[in-house]
């Protein structure tokens, strides 16, 4: 039967929308946004079901309490496992101490809890700079070890601060990582990462930037969209929209001076004090609202950044419950956490990936786009 005027006039706009559905369906994948969990482990099992009925769907653990990863068994939600400063040096020191932190920490609940990635200390250059030699040792005898074992799906990078690490971020296309760590650590732990298709993990807080550059709007650092409300590179005319994108985009021109600028991002630390210590006036709860609020709506748009449009893999809010002990722990009165200690909304959030075209979103249009076509196929074919 020879098609007629009406299937010659569909014809190119059915072609035309087999070419565009897979760009449709991939362009705005968004990354996972987690929480930092450090709550004590007696209340572990408690805090487990409490994250998942939230659809949180990653969770960093800074202390990496077996009670806390067994708690986490047969959910839906993936780890970011920390080895704590103090292990590092003995961890690089042979493989078999590496081996003995595995058995104890992962192969007992690995596949069952959902371990993606183990950083091998936290912040060293700055809160342990005497351990600087041991990080890269540390990292070969985990990632050996985890092989041996027979596992291969768990990644093993280490984790920087931002302000820590970087120097000459404004504008982002003139940062750099500082020396000696540059040539020391970073470059070799880029390569390493490149190889093993692992991620770059930075603490990141553009509250902390904020606070030492009074120059920066406010509204800049909280993702408020106004008028005027942005910055330019003026080495590449590139526009910035909000402060962590800035940030972000710093580390990806640094890794690019590394010769290693396709490596991805994981945030292991970002979030806003909805109190703090005297004389910090941006320290306050309508605030960090609007930052915690901002981000998440700004990740899960799937906008990415300037330089990386499909942004940061990964980003963990810090953190989930406010501490009692953070004077105490660190120094601060500050508090960091998204939910009150009995588990109350603190605000009013959604974590869980609810865009169109992400998660569950992407499946449901793929089953309308295959209904589509079926009917296109048909007038076509009759």
């Amino acid at each position: 039967m020879a098609p007629s005027p009406l299937h010659l006039l569909l014809l190119p706009w059915f072609m035309h929308f087999l070419i565009l559905l897979p760009s449709a369906v991939v362009a705005q994948s968004s990354g996972t946004v987690g929480v930092t969990y450090t709550t004590a482990p007696s209340t572990a099992d408690h805090v487990a079901r409490f994250v998942e009925s939230s659809k949180i769907s990653a969770v960093r653990l800074p202390d990496a309490n077996p009670t806390v990863i067994r708690s986490f068994t047969f959910t839906n939600v993936s780890l970011l496992l920390t080895i704590p400063n103090s292990l590092v040096p003995v961890i690089a020191a042979n493989r078999s101490n590496a081996a003995t932190w595995l058995y104890n920490h992962v192969v007992p609940y690995y596949p069952r809890a959902r371990i993606s990635t183990i950083s091998v200390g936290n912040n060293v250059l700055d809160a342990s700079p005497d351990l600087y030699d041991f990080v890269l040792p540390a990292i070969n005898n985990i990632h050996t070890s985890l092989r041996e074992i027979g596992i291969r799906s768990i990644s093993v990078s280490t984790t920087f601060s931002f302000l820590s690490v970087m120097t000459d971020t404004f504008p982002p296309s003139s940062a750099r990582f500082q020396s000696p760590a540059d040539d020391v650590l970073i470059r070799p732990l880029l390569q390493f990462l490149e190889q093993t298709n692992s991620s770059f993990l930075i603490n990141l807080y553009p509250y902390n930037v904020l606070r030492l550059n009074s120059e920066i709007p406010i509204a800049f650092a909280l993702f408020q969209n106004l008028p005027y409300n942005f910055r330019d590179d003026i080495t590449t005319g590139v526009r910035y929209l909000n402060l962590f994108d800035m940030m972000v985009d710093a580390v990806i021109s640094a890794m690019a001076v590394a010769g290693h600028q396709s490596v991805s991002i994981i945030v292991t630390e970002t979030g806003w004090p909805s109190a703090g210590s005297t004389g910090e006036l941006e320290a306050t709860q309508g605030y960090a609202e609007m930052y915690v609020k901002g981000l998440v709506k700004h990740l899960k748009s799937g906008v990415g950044t300037p330089l990386r449009k499909e942004g940061v893999a990964e980003a963990y809010i810090y953190e989930l419950f406010d501490r009692d002990d953070e004077q105490e722990v660190n120094g601060t009165s500050r508090k960091w956490g998204i939910f009150y200690p009995n588990l109350t909304k603190k605000y009013d959030i959604q974590l869980s990936s609810s865009g169109v075209l992400s998660g569950n979103g992407s499946r449901t249009w793929v089953h309308i786009a295959g209904w589509i076509v079926l009917v296109l196929s048909s007038l076509l074919l009759h």
